[in-house]
């Protein structure tokens, strides 16, 4: 089992036409978002335009949840549906996507054929919860929202205090135990 503790220095923002987009991790490590040659990534992005449309994304799959402020989406001119913080809604990249509404977003973008995988929000409070990675191709990445989270290794090998605007990448095979009484958004990721 790997864990690694990401925090605010490991990060990069950068601006666009709505506000700024910060990267939280991309994998491979070395690959760069521009040129397309990632396997997955995920980010945060601040919308500051009350409408923005999304850039086409042919080859990816993409989960997008808000961690402030509500977002309307629409894609391919379907009807429109609302998202709210903590809520998750998964479409493919290639869609005209459309947005209404100033938030704070989180994203999870996955190559399709390559890789699959969601995002939820976890609240585990003061109950300790576990996260099982059954194999290598398996990753947990958690961006804790609020408070602090404790995490521990099955082989009591790390233990790390996760607090508000940190991360951390993990990967399997092995559980991980986590407690409260932070919160967090969590994406699931599998290699296929």
């Amino acid at each position: 089992m790997n864990i690694q503790h990401l925090t605010k220095n490991s990060y990069s923002t950068s601006t666009w036409s709505g506000g700024t987009t910060t990267q939280l991790a991309i994998f491979p490590p070395e690959a760069v978002y521009a040129e397309r040659n990632f396997l997955w990534r995920i980010s945060s992005a601040t919308v500051e335009l009350e409408e923005s449309d999304f850039t086409s994304l042919p080859d990816y799959s993409r989960w997008i949840s808000t961690l402030s402020g509500s977002m309307q989406l629409q894609h391919n001119e379907n009807a429109p549906y609302v998202i709210d913080p903590g809520q998750a809604a998964c479409f493919d990249g290639a869609d005209a996507t459309h947005s209404w509404g100033k938030c704070t977003d989180f994203n999870l973008m996955l190559r399709k054929g390559k890789c699959t995988g969601e995002i939820s929000l976890f609240q585990p409070a003061a109950e300790e919860s576990s996260i099982p990675l059954a194999g290598a191709r398996e990753k947990c990445f958690l961006y804790c929202l609020s408070d602090s989270l404790r995490l521990c290794s099955e082989d009591e090998e790390c233990n790390l205090l996760l607090c508000t605007g940190e991360s951390v990448l993990i990967s399997g095979p092995g559980t991980v135990r986590v407690a409260g009484p932070g919160t967090a958004m969590k994406a699931a990721i599998t290699e296929l």
